[in-house]
């Protein structure tokens, strides 16, 4: 069974618009011309794909199943198209990516700049996230790279093994938190201090958990638990809580003098940060472009201070891993 362009775009259109008025109006044709497509494209299935209801149009179980599959084919004829004119030098289309906050901080406006030196007439939509909103959103096709700390590939979802780096994450406090005037500062001292940290089972809660087990003590006095990274970051310089992040999530305000890592001997822990991609499908023009200027970046880190740690069982960090493509 073969569909074409006119046929899916059709059916896609009174899908987003759940009306023929509204979905003839946005593809510039008549009612009746689209009908006509609609019942073209109903008997070349053998069965109705909508049904009309007071509110409009509905999908009927046919249709639910023909929508992830039009989906597909119109965003892989969309992609096709950047390919084209990519090849033609007409640079043009979106790049839709999705970062978690310490790369939407640091390497993922650096990637972007360069990108849109190059390349003026792209543009670039991005969402930010724990991994699993990212994972949702790549396999939704409402993103095509996904930037995020190195995890095992899925069936659905794999990395970009090239392209990858690094970040440490610390400690953090305000610059007047009563611990900075403590000599000999240890982890264990604060345990007892109010903390506000990212939700239990992401991955920031993990890495400092498994800080906190490597130095063979139990969780903090997490009172906070929220996705928002503004949230921490007001908890942080305002109310006087410690937290946990990377260093790049923090730099604009340690450099403004709000907060920094507190400076406990050896509490340092290396990520390993990847970009990743829907494992079916051809990874579009725009979006090559921007993980081709991630590598260039990840092959020249701003070096980063402190000594990371090993956790009990694994094998040592690596800190950068770029392979020549």
């Amino acid at each position: 069974m073969i569909f074409n362009g006119r046929q899916i775009s059709a059916f896609m259109a009174i899908v987003t618009h759940g009306s023929l008025g509204r979905a003839a109006e946005t593809l510039h044709i008549t009612q009746p011309a689209l009908s006509r497509i609609i019942k073209r494209l109903e008997d070349q299935v053998g069965a109705d794909l909508f049904e009309r209801n007071s509110k409009g149009m509905a999908l009927t179980p046919i249709g639910e199943a023909l929508l992830p599959r039009a989906t597909l084919l119109q965003r892989e004829a969309a992609h096709a198209m950047e390919e084209i004119n990519s090849m033609r030098g007409l640079a043009k289309g979106t790049i839709k990516v999705g970062s978690i906050g310490s790369v939407a901080s640091s390497i993922l406006p650096q990637a972007i700049d360069r990108v849109l030196t190059r390349w003026p007439k792209l543009r670039v939509e991005v969402i930010e996230g724990v991994w699993d909103r990212l994972a949702d959103a790549l396999v939704k096709y409402e993103i095509d790279i996904a930037l995020n700390v190195s995890i095992p590939d899925t069936d659905e979802i794999c990395a970009i093994t090239d392209c990858s780096w690094h970040d440490n994450s610390y400690v953090v406090a305000a610059v007047d938190h009563p611990l900075r005037r403590q000599a000999g500062l240890k982890l264990a001292d604060t345990l007892d201090h109010r903390w506000a940290t990212m939700p239990r089972g992401t991955e920031p809660f993990e890495h400092m958990r498994k800080v906190f087990t490597a130095h063979g003590l139990g969780l903090p006095n997490v009172l906070v638990e929220t996705r928002s990274i503004v949230v921490l970051k007001g908890l942080v310089t305002r109310a006087g809580f410690l937290s946990w992040m990377p260093q790049p999530m923090y730099d604009a305000e340690g450099k403004a003098g709000l907060f920094d890592l507190l400076p406990i001997d050896g509490v340092v822990a290396t990520r390993r940060l990847t970009a990743f991609r829907r494992r079916q499908g051809i990874l579009p023009a725009p979006a090559m472009k921007l993980v081709d200027e991630l590598r260039g970046i990840a092959a020249h880190p701003t070096a980063d201070s402190g000594k990371s740690i090993a956790y009990p069982g694994e094998e040592p960090h690596i800190l950068l891993k770029h392979i020549k493509h």
